[in-house]
């Protein structure tokens, strides 16, 4: 039976302890109705998350996100840094799978510029996207369990989420924000493709395997575990469509909806590589309960699909260059080049030193990718120059958090870990 709201005895939105947030608990005029402030320094906010509840006993009646904590600009940041470098920005917008913005980013720019990757620059980047996605779902899971006590399901996906950084500090030189892609293709070549294949292959092969076999083995039929997850949190299909929700927040209440199947990009789409080469086989996990549960249990298999994913491609990388044509002179020559030749030294140094750069279309684009948390978006309005005009981000948890209110109301106080870690919001991504 849902929990019955009794109306308020105050007005939410001028009471004073909006205002005055110093006490961590303080009774409002209603005698029954107590405000309690989650954060923003609670451990199981994850971030800088703020939650001001009112409590009926311990059931939630009202929750009231407050963001702002975390103020980063980074909108205003793509006005003044050109389209190699904001990639460094956008990566910090989600901390827990920066690659996977990195290549969205340089996606829509690429849109902008109409430029066509080389099959083995779309290999590389779908190879890390899904690396990517696994790297945001295994801290997701693991911190789901942890918030609601079984410390050592973190443990089991927190320690593989390492042996990607070991990838992406191979091929970048950094561990946490590689900042590997580049307009027309990636900083630099792959550093050994026997090595990079022989980490990736150890990886989907004997070292993510066990994990995830721990992970179900101690959470799928603990009863603690489903009792605390199942019917918590709930949201309908109709419902998590009106709120614009997407990814497996999205797919746990059965919208079908993942752009790499209905927007194919990279190795996702056919004839990827120019040659009429498939795209990739996977499967898109749906539920239709849309609580807390089926949100783990849709991300645990989108894990197994991406490990999927990266076994069709790994054996198989395409040769050639990494870096599209350069026509436009659009990225950085190699290194031969430029000690060798003046055309090379001339371009190196346009686009290191100067502000001549490259000459941008007058254009606007949007473009998105499916990410491990829904479709992040760059709206990009360009007017020439070596820099946005300005550019806009649509990213997946500023809209998923949005219904976190609602998915709150009528839940008991002890609920709002299960469903707060259930919706993986990062708030570098909430503030602009």
């Amino acid at each position: 039976m849902p929990y019955e709201l009794k109306p308020f005895d105050v007005d939410v939105e001028t009471t004073p302890y909006l205002e005055d947030a110093s006490a961590s608990a303080t009774a409002t005029s209603g005698g029954d109705r107590w405000t309690l402030n989650f954060g923003p320094q609670h451990p199981a906010t994850h971030t800088t998350l703020r939650l001001v509840l009112q409590l009926d006993g311990e059931r939630v009646v009202r929750a009231t996100p407050h963001i702002g904590y975390l103020h980063s600009g980074f909108e205003k940041l793509a006005e003044t840094l050109d389209y190699n470098q904001y990639v460094t920005i956008v990566s910090r917008m989600n901390y827990i799978s920066p690659i996977s913005n990195d290549i969205c980013w340089h996606h829509v720019v690429e849109k902008l510029f109409d430029i066509d990757l080389t099959p083995r620059c779309k290999v590389v980047r779908t190879i890390l996207a899904e690396l990517g996605r696994i790297q945001d779902h295994l801290l997701c899971i693991g911190a789901a369990a942890l918030d609601l006590g079984a410390f050592t399901g973190f443990l089991y996906g927190f320690n593989e989420r390492e042996r990607i950084y070991d990838i992406m500090d191979y091929i970048a030189g950094q561990r946490f924000h590689p900042d590997y892609t580049r307009v027309g293709g990636t900083m630099q070549e792959l550093p050994d493709q026997a090595q990079f294949q022989r980490l990736v292959k150890l990886f989907i092969n004997e070292q993510l395997p066990p994990a995830i076999n721990d992970i179900e083995t101690l959470l799928n039929k603990n009863r603690i575990f489903r009792e605390r997850t199942e019917q918590v949190g709930a949201i309908s299909h109709d419902e998590a469509i009106a709120w614009s929700l997407s990814g497996p927040i999205a797919r746990a209440s059965g919208v079908k909806r993942d752009l790499r199947k209905d927007e194919p990009y990279l190795c996702y789409a056919d004839n990827w590589d120019g040659q009429g080469a498939e795209a990739v086989s996977f499967k898109v996990p749906i539920a239709t309960t849309g609580d807390c549960l089926a949100r783990y249990l849709v991300r645990l298999e989108e894990v197994k699909q991406s490990r999927a994913i990266i076994a069709q491609l790994i054996d198989n990388l395409p040769g050639g260059p990494m870096n599209a044509d350069d026509d436009a002179k659009v990225h950085k020559p190699d290194k031969m080049s430029v000690y060798g030749s003046i055309e090379g030294l001339i371009q190196h140094f346009e686009l290191v030193m100067t502000n001549r750069k490259w000459t941008c279309p007058v254009a606007e684009v949007y473009g998105a990718n499916e990410t491990a948390n829904g479709e992040l978006g760059f709206y990009i309005v360009a007017d020439g120059g070596p820099v946005p005009w300005r550019a806009k981000c649509r990213p997946p948890s500023f809209i998923n958090y949005a219904v976190f209110p609602r998915l709150m109301e009528g839940h008991l106080l002890a609920d709002v870990p299960a469903i707060l870690g259930s919706l993986n919001v990062i708030a570098a991504e909430l503030d602009r």
